[in-house]
């Protein structure tokens, strides 16, 4: 038995050599020992108002409240929803959280999904496409939930938590970055379309309207076909023209479209980067998968 031991032991060991070492990547939190950023003030959670108390503990080691010198901690509820989305639903059940720091201008978006295995719907990509949308652009933000939920009052409570930080939001940019986030989730559950290729297809639109300064929805929805037509994406009538209508509502909103460009460019360089790197590591992945397999087959053999 103890031979058994030892080989399962060593099994172990090697099989912690080949683990991705993304999966020990810093979430970028501001826990970094510079203290609270007197600019902006301390970094804000904000919690879902249905977590249990145990739901609320689970989500404050996720977003390693403990560790901060100091926090904010808030609640957002369905009167926030209403607050800041056209036709929300007061009564709507509030569970995915997240903890916003503020940066300086300049230092672009940082989400990190910290449950991804909870969050089903919303990427982090969708998260700052939203959020750029929203009015929000230097933020470090992490996103968490206790059990598996869309991820969409996440986003609510981002706004709340940008606002109580000292801005102010528009709402009607808040309203069409939520219609943005529901797009997006549409094309990717619904329609069969990759998540980081619905993402690379708003953020790709959104910088030929900030670019080319369409005068008329015939001119976005020729941007948006052209983008559709580049990045191989065949829609059905109805999602296209849902594409159609979100985009022209956002080239219709009160915003720098030339500032709006940098960020747009950051975001779509991640992207890419995701996209390329998924495809680079196929070998790599596979090679996982082969070694795990062997693993079981090992690990049986030990016991027959």
């Amino acid at each position: 038995m103890k031979k058994i031991g030892f080989k399962l032991a060593s099994i172990f060991l090697a099989s912690l050599l080949v683990l991705p070492t993304g999966a020990m990547a810093s979430t970028g939190s501001s826990s970094n020992g510079e203290g609270i950023n007197e600019k902006f003030g301390m970094p804000i959670v904000v919690y879902g108002a249905d977590l249990t108390e145990s739901e609320k503990a689970s989500v404050k080691e996720s977003l390693s409240v403990a560790d901060e010198a100091e926090v904010e901690e808030i609640t957002v509820d369905g009167d926030d929803l209403v607050t800041y989305i056209k036709d929300g639903d007061a009564s709507a059940r509030m569970f995915s959280s997240a903890k916003i720091t503020r940066q300086d201008k300049g230092k672009g978006l940082v989400i990190d999904i910290v449950t991804e295995e909870n969050i089903t719907q919303v990427t982090a990509e969708m998260y700052a496409n939203a959020m750029l949308t929203a009015g929000i652009e230097d933020a470090t933000v992490e996103v968490a939930a206790p059990k598996k939920v869309t991820g969409h009052s996440a986003l609510v409570g981002i706004y709340k938590a940008y606002e109580v930080s000292g801005e102010k939001l528009d709402t009607e940019r808040t309203d069409v970055a939520n219609e943005e986030l529901s797009v997006a989730t549409i094309l990717s559950n619904e329609s069969g379309v990759d998540e980081e290729k619905v993402s690379e297809l708003l953020t790709a639109i959104k910088k030929d309207i900030a670019e080319l300064n369409p005068a008329s929805k015939e001119e976005v929805e020729k941007i948006v076909q052209d983008q559709l037509t580049k990045l191989q994406i065949e829609l059905s009538p109805e999602d296209r023209q849902l594409l159609v209508d979100l985009m022209d509502r956002i080239r219709q909103l009160d915003i720098d479209f030339s500032q709006w460009s940098t960020q747009l460019d950051d975001l779509s360089k991640t992207i890419e980067d995701k996209l390329g790197n998924i495809v680079d590591n196929e070998g790599f992945w596979q090679g996982v998968k082969n070694f795990f397999n062997n693993l079981i087959d090992s690990i049986r053999g030990l016991f027959n």
